[in-house]
């Protein structure tokens, strides 16, 4: 018996089936695109968590080494800060 269907309503069925497999991988990538930016984002925000704690923690453990050597090594701590001073007005002369 002969086909009485046009192939042409095969043709658009095949491309309709192709456009909706297509839509469907599309938005699936969509959404594992936005998961991953959202992981990145979310880890991103906690290494700069991190940081900001670890640089606050240096300050203030610098802050106290030098505290500590200015109280307990006055003398010393004078004099390199005269030497520090000598360097940083060579650098504005030419030698």
């Amino acid at each position: 018996m002969p086909d009485t269907r046009p192939q042409n309503s095969d043709f658009n069925r095949a491309f309709t089936e192709a456009k909706n497999n297509a839509s469907k991988v599309a938005g699936t990538a969509s959404e594992a695109a936005q998961d991953v930016y959202d992981q990145a984002r979310d880890s991103a925000g906690k290494v700069a968590d991190a940081t900001g704690n670890a640089a606050r923690s240096t300050a203030g453990t610098f802050e106290q080494a030098l505290r500590n050597t200015i109280e307990n090594q006055p003398y010393t701590a004078v004099a390199i800060a005269l030497g520090i001073g000598w360097l940083f007005g060579r650098m504005h002369r030419p030698i």
